[in-house]
């Protein structure tokens, strides 16, 4: 089931792969000063005039996240990545009072390690937030998302090998 979901697109995936266009912008021509004057006057436009449905590089506009896969993606960031990251903050303010109060001798690498850990953490549970939210509206996913992630990670490795 987790292959044959990989292969559905998703609303707010792009349709197709960019091409960027490169065709040289002309440079304007050398105008004398009577020219300039009337090219400083803005042209009429119609009211009535169609807006463009693309963007102003020809590419059609892309769907937004939908609010409900949006709420669910920052909330598990929150929680993956704001636990560990508050629990270095502790450990710092746990391994001054430990050395202030002088409570038993703790090695100056000790406290690095574990506090760079535990922010590094942190910013793999960033990732890790992101990846294991369910990006389908309807389906809120598991609890820690491993399948989920294996999912998404997955599309992610498809559209990076098409690039």
């Amino acid at each position: 089931m987790a292959s044959d979901s990989s292969r559905d697109r998703l609303p707010f995936e792009p349709a197709k792969k960019r091409k960027k266009d490169k065709a040289p912008k002309s440079a304007p021509a050398a105008d004398s000063g009577a020219d300039r004057s009337e090219s400083a006057k803005p042209s009429p436009t119609p009211k009535n005039a169609a807006k463009p449905s693309a963007s102003p590089s020809g590419q059609p506009q892309k769907a937004p996240i939908p609010e409900a896969v949006s709420r669910r993606m920052i909330t598990r960031m929150a929680l993956f990545s704001g636990t560990p990251t508050s629990l270095g903050v502790l450990s710092l303010v746990g391994s001054y009072f430990i050395i202030q109060k002088e409570w038993f001798p703790l090695p100056s690498i000790a406290v690095l390690l574990v506090s760079s850990g535990l922010f590094g953490l942190g910013v793999l549970g960033l990732s890790y937030g992101l990846l294991s939210a369910s990006w389908d509206e309807a389906d809120p996913g598991s609890k820690l998302g491993w399948r989920e992630f294996q999912t998404n990670f997955g599309r992610m490795r498809q559209a990076w090998k098409k690039e």
